[in-house]
């Protein structure tokens, strides 16, 4: 379970902006934005199931009978939502609410499906309420942004364990190996030490497979002077970590070389220019303007980084496209990268805290190329 005191902290930073905004309720259907108001943790799953209805002085939680014992046992006696597993459909349930609340401006998560909506609307008619229905446009992912020190805790932890991964990786892998077959010990690696999920199915891309991002693993071999990308993270209490190496089996060519100092040399220029109050798309184009001017930049197409917490890719971003100020307290990653038709890819990507001074990376695996298979 989650700090009380922490999401306390949460439902009241909503309470705050609905009432800047003129809500009476707020409707929440999506997962992490719930697992972040309530602190239920390992409880949600992949499926819609469950719908809050907050307003300024009660928490209500509807879910069905697969998960309402875990939301007992995970929230306590004490907690102060009233949760249910009554058998009717979400939206004549949250139509329930606004009738019992006397609610006039119901905000809906925008995240809510158009089917839940039409039969919100269709609920409040049948029940004679005529009430506003604006969208929270994104408004709880962006309160998720700044993450609070339990966040972080939890973030630094599973870091932690993919680091270890990586290590223990580098000493398995060797020629004549499939993608598939180092896909699985990294990942069974990461449940026997610590990890209750994978951030992400992970990406092993050997050889001239690295030159497409997001690789599946397969039954490629891998043979002596490849590169693999490893792109993958663990799970930790719902929150996540997120990393990439390129590794070499045997010693790298002139050509291998020198294209991992490139995007080496991108990664760190834009980490030591990433700070709270930077702007995300600026700090892309410094990695676009480094690989650029090497030779590559018709090689460097996909965003810098991404926000990482309950969700895997969640805001703000180093993105072409984010024009807003990271601010502190964000987790984000810097993840340039390199990818040569027909030859082999390259990436190197850290997970790593923004603040005030500067990036501060989770991740402690060294930038320089690791020389594997050697044995």
């Amino acid at each position: 379970m989650a700090e009380a005191d922490a999401c306390a902290r949460r439902v009241e930073r909503l309470r705050s902006l609905m009432a800047e905004r003129g809500y009476d309720a707020a409707v929440l259907r999506n997962n992490a934005d719930l697992r972040w108001l309530t602190g239920a943790e390992r409880t949600f799953d992949d499926e819609v199931a469950h719908t809050a209805f907050v307003t300024g002085d009660r928490l209500w939680l509807h879910t069905d009978s697969r998960y309402f014992g875990t939301f007992q046992d995970r929230l306590g006696e004490d907690t102060c939502w009233q949760i249910d597993m009554d058998v009717i459909d979400p939206a004549d349930w949250v139509a329930e609410r606004v009738v019992e609340t006397r609610s006039r401006v119901v905000a809906v998560e925008d995240s809510c499906d158009l089917a839940f909506f039409d039969a919100f609307n269709a609920a409040c008619s049948s029940a004679s309420v005529a009430c506003l229905m604006p969208r929270l446009h994104g408004d709880v992912a962006t309160l998720r942004i700044v993450k609070d020190s339990e966040e972080i805790e939890l973030m630094r932890h599973a870091q932690g364990i993919t680091d270890a991964a990586f290590e223990h990786i580098c000493g398995y892998i060797r020629p004549g190996l499939t993608e598939q077959q180092i896909r699985l010990e990294l990942e069974s690696y990461m449940f026997a030490n610590g990890a209750d999920a994978l951030s992400f199915p992970s990406i092993i891309a050997t050889g001239s497979n690295g030159a497409n991002p997001h690789a599946q693993p397969g039954e490629t071999v891998v043979q002596r002077g490849d590169l693999i990308v490893m792109d993958y993270g663990a799970g930790y209490r719902d929150y996540h970590s997120d990393m990439t190496r390129t590794v070499c089996v045997g010693e790298p060519s002139q050509e291998q070389r020198h294209v991992y100092g490139v995007v080496r040399k991108a990664h760190e220029a834009c980490a030591a220019a990433a700070k709270a109050g930077c702007i995300g798309r600026d700090i892309h184009q410094i990695a676009v303007d480094v690989i650029s001017d090497a030779g590559y930049g018709d090689y460097f197409k996909h965003g810098l980084g991404h926000g990482v917490g309950l969700e895997i890719h969640e805001l703000p971003g180093f993105g072409r496209l984010y024009d807003k100020e990271i601010p502190a307290g964000s987790v984000v990653t810097i993840e340039p990268g390199i990818y040569l038709p027909g030859k082999f890819g390259i990436r190197l990507e850290d997970c790593g805290l923004v603040s005030e001074e500067g990036y501060r990376p989770f991740t402690h695996a060294s930038h320089e190329l690791r020389v594997v298979g050697c044995c």
